[in-house]
């Protein structure tokens, strides 16, 4: 005969029984959920629907050329077939019936009559707009079907929700029936115990009685209340205090770990600002805030980078006089200040108070004593900082100053390899200069023989050819200084350009006038470099080209650089050029713009004039921020 099932294998037994009962009815529940959250996210596709149908139908009876209507067409065309098919990855599916597989059949037949019909001819915005209401009721005797499917599964959810809690109230009723000799009146005594622990009687001890588990179990529980109690005292609160400074810790280093990270693949200033702006706000649970460079004479603040800040007020401060507002620190002493924003604000430096910024923590941003810059972080409440908090935005500012000095020398790099390339292009020239003398020597000896002989006739052709030939090489050698001579400034392109039009206009004798709006960041010297040459080789080509009797520069470097060379000559047929000197001169200048990522466009006709347009991307602006640190000591 079998013995009396122990009390552990009885608990085991009722245990498996209860669960496997409750898991079946979890899974029918949870697989009852999902068919519930497929056809919820079908509901939410029909719906959809409606609103393709209504753009559809603006598209197709609005005039113009109906560009969108293909690409709508094949997104509704998608939607069909993702209810038609289902996806389970989302979970997206139609919980089908007689009713709604008839309704989607319905809707599926006249979305081909409807497609062709707009697709093939142009309704009249009334029969659109009739075709599309029709057919959106289709659509939403659809969405009922489906909807009405769903309350079916919803009933049996709730169904399997109520067995589930039956099962429940029957399982706690059971197991404490059965296990309240055995079990519920030993714990009650240990929870108790436990209870008087937990609140700080550390001599509480629970009376050992028998030697079965509980028995033990009581015992070892005596046994860990009189170590704690010699261990205890006020350890408890000097652990909380440690782990939570720890933690301030940690999570202040992976902050500037997970920035440094950032900034060390950063390419260029625009994309190092834009990053480093977006992630010293979280750090710093700032409203929003902003990253300023400085120009070397720490004249003006020009605003490379915001998050989070209202668009009004980063374009009232895309460019700021340094002291004129609470941004912008003045010297190399600037540290780093906690600024109220008071209401006693002058207009029209006002615009931190009107958009609802009530302190400001300026940060500058410095390298060997210089002020590159300044991180802003503005906040809508009174903020104050600590210490830790002063060292790690000084830490931050530090780093962002170490990253804009990296980007500084790979300008530097570039700079060297522009001169290297100027090298070289030097030597051709003087190559060719060494070859036309090597002609004129050529004719002198010519000459010399002419003179012996006594002929006149091959004395004068000489000499004209020897003329000829100087001319030539004097107008070759001034328009390559003017070229290569030019000298850009560390920060400013301007001077160079009024010195190229100022040695235009000596060589040609046509007025000249450079026209500059706007206040940008400076470009890189290797920018700058290959802008001028461009500006050069059109200039040329307007000398030898156009018969101009004016010619007009005309920069602009808001909101990206943008050079124009317009002349009011005779002008040319842009689009069908042959392959002649002016062809070759403006292949030239697009070589160079490929180098720096610009483009270069010609406009001109015959009898109005030519126009060249230089345009550089923003991002040549950004980068030229950190090229311009070249002057900062290394």
């Amino acid at each position: 005969m079998q013995g009396p099932w122990t009390l552990t294998a009885k608990l085991y037994a009722s245990g498996i029984s209860f669960l496997v009962l409750a898991l079946a009815s979890i899974g029918l529940t949870l697989w009852v959920t999902w068919n519930l959250e497929g056809g919820a996210a079908a509901v939410n596709e029909a719906g959809r629907m409606r609103m393709q149908t209504y753009r559809m139908a603006l598209e197709a009876s609005g005039p113009g050329e109906r560009a969108a209507m293909p690409a709508l067409v094949r997104s509704f065309d998608e939607s069909v077939a993702l209810l038609r098919s289902g996806d389970p990855s989302r979970p997206l599916f139609v919980p089908w019936s007689s009713a709604s597989r008839a309704q989607f059949e319905r809707v599926n037949d006249s979305w081909g009559e409807l497609r062709r019909r707009w697709l093939d001819s142009r309704p009249t915005p009334a029969e659109a707009a009739r075709e599309a209401a029709a057919f959106v009721n289709m659509v939403d005797g659809f969405v009922a079907a489906i909807e009405s499917q769903i309350a079916r599964w919803t009933a049996i959810l709730h169904m399997f929700q109520l067995a589930m809690m039956a099962l429940a109230i029957g399982s706690a009723v059971v197991m404490l029936y059965a296990g309240y000799l055995f079990v519920l009146n030993p714990l009650s005594r240990l929870q108790r115990a436990l209870t008087a622990l937990q609140q700080g009687d550390l001599s509480t001890r629970i009376e050992v009685d028998s030697d079965d588990e509980f028995g033990q179990l009581s015992a070892g529980f005596n046994e860990m209340a009189r170590t704690l109690q010699s261990l205890y005292g006020s350890l408890e609160e000097k652990v909380r205090e440690k782990t939570a400074r720890l933690e301030v810790k940690r999570q202040r280093l992976a902050d500037l770990y997970e920035v440094s990270a950032f900034m060390a693949h950063a390419t260029g200033l625009d994309e190092l600002a834009r990053g480093f702006v977006r992630q010293v706000r979280i750090v710093a649970k700032a409203d929003a805030a902003a990253v300023r460079w400085s120009d070397e004479g720490n004249q003006r603040y020009v605003l490379l980078a915001t998050d989070n800040m209202p668009q009004t007020m980063a374009l009232a401060e895309t460019c700021l006089e340094t002291g004129s507002c609470l941004c912008g620190q003045v010297g190399a002493d600037a540290t780093i200040r906690v600024i109220p924003i008071r209401t006693a604000l002058p207009a029209p430096m006002d615009h931190c108070l009107r958009s609802g910024f009530r302190t400001l923590v300026s940060v500058p941003v410095k390298l060997h004593e210089r002020v590159l810059g300044e991180v802003d972080l503005f906040y809508r409440a009174e903020v104050r900082l600590d210490p830790e908090e002063r060292d790690l935005l000084d830490t931050l500012a530090s780093h962002l100053a170490s990253a804009m000095e990296s980007l500084r020398a790979s300008a530097l790099e570039r700079e060297a390899a522009v001169a290297q390339e100027r090298s070289l292009l030097a030597q051709e020239l003087h190559d060719s200069i060494a070859q036309s003398l090597a002609f004129l020597k050529i004719q002198a000896q010519l000459l010399r023989d002419a003179m012996r002989r006594g002929d006149s006739a091959a004395m004068e052709r000489v000499i004209g050819e020897l003329d000829t030939g100087v001319r030539e090489s004097y107008a070759d050698v001034r328009e390559l200084l003017v070229h290569f001579r030019t000298r850009t400034s560390k920060e400013d392109i301007e001077p160079a350009l009024r010195t190229t039009l100022s040695k235009f206009e000596h060589q040609t004798g046509l007025p000249a006038r450079l026209e500059m709006e706007g206040h940008g960041v400076a470009l890189a010297p290797d920018v700058q470099v290959q802008v001028l040459h461009i500006i050069q080789e059109a200039l040329s080509n307007v000398r030898k080209h156009s018969k101009a009797r004016e010619v007009a520069l005309r920069v602009s470097s808001d909101p990206c650089w943008r050079f124009e060379v317009h002349d009011d000559g005779v002008g040319f047929a842009a689009e069908s050029a042959s392959s002649n000197e002016t062809r070759v001169g403006l292949r030239i200048m697009q070589e160079r713009a490929q180098r720096i990522g610009a483009t270069v466009q010609v406009k001109s006709a015959p009898g109005t004039g030519c126009s060249i347009v230089l345009e550089l991307p923003r991002a040549a602006a950004g980068e030229a921020a950190a090229a311009s640190l070249a002057g900062a000591p290394a």
